[in-house]
This record gives C-alpha cells, structure tokens and sequence, in this order.
C-alpha cells in the first residue's frame, strides 16, 4: 500500500487497522511519532535519529540497508524520498509506503493527522494539532517585514528554495523570502544576493553546512548592512512539530529587528 496525503492506493496485499512495526527512513519524522507516544512501534530507523533508543540502526536515510530492514519484517516503512527507499523496495519487504515530506506547516498537520488515524494513535494526533495551532496564534504582527534569505550551503554556495520548510516557517514569522525559485535548494552566486539586499541572512550549521564562516566577514557579502543569524539544521531544517517553535523563535528575532 502507498500512503499519501491525497489517499491510499493499494501496492501490495497486506491490509492492517493499525501498524505496530515501523521503520523510520525519515530523520524529520521521528518527532512527530515521538509527539504521537508511538516510540514503542519503531524498530529501525536511521543512524541520525537520536530518538527510539530500542530500535535497530538501519543506516543512514541517503543508504538504508535493505538486508537490515527487510530482518526487521516492518509492516511500515517512512521515507523522505523516493530516490533512497523505493515503493518496489517496500513492497519487496512485505511492507506499507508511507511518503512523508511535507513543506508548509498546514502540510505537517495533515500528516499528524493521519500518521495518529495509522498508528491508532487519534486522540493524540488532535491534541497535537490544536497545541501546534495554537503556538501559530502567538505570532506577533510586525509594523515592516523583514527581507530574507537562508543558507543552506556555503561550498557548494545554497540557498533555500520555496520547496523547503524553512521557507514557510520565514514567512509565517513574518519575513518576506527573496528567493521564488520552486525547488528544495537553489544555486545562486553571492553577486545576485548582493543584488537581493536582504535585510536577514540566516546560515543553517549542521550536517550540510559543518564550518560556516559568519557571511558578514566574507568577501563577497561584507557590507551590506543585513543582520545575520545562525542556526542549527537538525533543529531548524526538519519539518516536524519543533518547526512551530522555529516560527515563534523567528518572529521575535525578526520583532527585534523592527524596533530597531
């Protein structure tokens, strides 16, 4: 079976109520299970995953190791991605598809929702949404937004596009995102971030981007006035339940800068 936000079209011939052999082939979605009390139904997931301390390390979520997941006779298995884990690989192993990938907040409450209706994990999955909801009204309107841009890499030189999460979460903080490019990364030259004169420029600092150098002492972005934050990508770049939080801490960051 291959679960979607649209609906479920069936692949394979097992049919469950509930799943309550997971494995977790998505580093962002271990949160929201966490959220959901569903730890005890992970028994893989990937090496970058602190969470589901029982569960069995299956690799990482770029080279899953097929041999390990198939031993741990998953009924479902959570992928970022088609290009590591595919449907046909799932359906080899005798399991569910479940694609989680979301790339706006409203999109991250529809897949509480039905991971919670999977898991049996309902009641939860509501509770969760309207606390999440609720964290959205806290949001402070601002008196101007702020111009933005986010660094994903600084070599190779990425920034991120519309179909990455921190977008939505910029903008729901109240910024103005300079970058209309429909995709998850974007290459640009600093010249055309020059050009852009963002008022913010965050740089995420994790897996992608180990040792950046702040961007207001290099040499293509030193003096531009903009305000420069640093981030942490596991925290910031996963789209997950911490990314509500990452709205509020934004918009504050952003208050600070309008009063200024």
């Amino acid at each position: 079976m291959i679960l979607t936000l649209k609906g479920v079209r069936p692949s394979c011939s097992i049919e469950k109520a509930h799943y309550h052999r997971v494995v977790v082939l998505s580093p962002a979605v271990a949160d929201v299970l966490h959220r959901l009390g569903a730890d005890y139904v992970v028994v893989g997931k990937t090496k970058s995953v602190d969470l589901f301390p029982k569960a069995v390390a299956v690799g990482s979520h770029i080279r899953p190791n097929f041999e390990i997941v198939a031993s741990l006779h998953p009924d479902l298995i959570i992928v970022s991605s088609e290009r590591f884990f595919s449907k046909e690989l799932a359906k080899r192993v005798g399991a569910h598809f479940y694609l989680y990938n979301p790339i706006t907040l409203d999109e991250i409450l529809v897949h509480v929702k039905r991971l919670g209706a999977l898991l049996g994990k309902e009641k939860e999955a509501l509770t969760l949404v309207n606390q999440l909801r609720e964290k959205l009204k806290k949001v402070k309107q601002l008196k101007k937004r702020p111009k933005v841009v986010y660094e994903v890499m600084q070599t190779p030189y990425l920034l991120a596009g519309r179909k990455n999460i921190v977008v939505d979460i910029i903008e729901r903080a109240g910024g103005r995102y300079l970058i209309a490019s429909f995709k998850k990364f974007v290459r640009l030259s600093c010249e055309r971030v020059r050009l852009l004169k963002p008022d913010i420029y965050i740089y995420q600092m994790g897996p992608m981007n180990p040792h950046p150098v702040a961007p207001e002492e290099r040499a293509c972005l030193k003096n531009m006035g903009f305000l420069s934050l640093k981030v942490n990508e596991l925290e910031f770049a996963r789209a997950n339940t911490k990314s509500f939080d990452n709205v509020l801490f934004l918009n504050g960051f952003f208050a600070r800068w309008d009063s200024e």
